[in-house]
């Protein structure tokens, strides 16, 4: 990936813990590198295929005066977030934050925080089978379009299956969603539990009924299994509800654990109910 560097960037805002840093300000200094596709701009030669890096210093300064913060890393996070937000050719930041006046009674040069954010794909299984299922569906969709933290939502067609895990209850609509998100797994994880919630989804029995189903199936090429998370999602080389709809937006990924394709693992699967 292609990088623009700012270096240096010399902000004046009121970031600390202490009133005088608060009520008589200090400089502050950013380094910050934008990943992102400089090629078509490098043929066109057009800034409007680029990204316009004296806006992007701008952002940042608006980022860092608008408010005042206790702490550099909350100042680094809305800048990173900010600059995301209002240049979409931007797919990834790495930016530091240093702060050389802090109120330390010793010599130093300067103190900093750095940190990395960037646009996540994401892959996102829904389900309903209680009540006016479409219509929780396309509430939880609304509130995930509706949030800054994502972009590019794109849905499959809505499939109609009967149940899976022997538990006797109505036919399920599924289907699966396509995201770009700069929340990472475990905060896209607390984000679904909350759409759920205000669906007023009930964990009172596994593969129970439910009013709303928002599980992690592929995100990036991660592989995570931890006690609260597992990415991919274990069991859905079984499940054509999944599949199927996945296949639909994606067919051509990979799966990061088995390394053949979704269109690949959808092959196999209806090969498994033939047999």
């Amino acid at each position: 990936m292609d990088v623009i560097k700012i270096e240096n960037l010399e902000i004046f805002a009121y970031h600390g813990v202490f009133q005088e840093e608060k009520d008589n300000g200090q400089k502050f200094y950013i380094n910050a590198t934008l990943f992102c596709d400089l090629k078509k701009p490098g043929m066109s030669d057009c800034l409007t295929d680029s990204t316009h890096y004296g806006e992007v210093c701008l952002q940042m300064k608006k980022s860092m005066t608008e408010k005042s913060y206790d702490l550099i890393e909350r100042a680094a996070e809305k800048t990173a977030e900010d600059v995301l937000l209002h240049f979409p050719l931007v797919k990834s930041i790495t930016l530091e934050l240093r702060k050389p006046f802090a109120p330390i009674p010793m010599e130093f040069s300067s103190v900093s925080v750095t940190i990395t954010r960037k646009w996540h794909k994401a892959y996102i299984a829904f389900g309903s089978n209680m009540g006016n299922k479409e219509q929780y569906i396309k509430d939880g969709i609304r509130a995930i379009e509706e949030s800054k933290f994502f972009k590019n939502v794109k849905s499959s067609d809505f499939f109609y299956s009967t149940p899976y895990g022997g538990v006797e209850q109505d036919d399920f609509v599924n289907g699966v969603l396509e995201v770009d998100t700069m929340l990472e797994p475990f905060e896209l994880l607390e984000f679904l539990h909350e759409v759920e919630a205000n669906a007023k989804r009930e964990r009172l029995q596994h593969w129970g009924p439910r009013t709303l189903d928002l599980d992690v199936i592929l995100f990036d090429n991660d592989i995570i299994d931890e006690k609260d998370l597992t990415i991919p999602h274990k069991d859905m080389k079984n499940r054509d509800f999944v599949l199927v709809p996945l296949a639909q937006l994606a067919g051509y990924r990979r799966h990061p654990v088995y390394g053949i394709t979704i269109d690949e693992m959808v092959h196999n699967l209806k090969e498994q109910y033939i047999v």
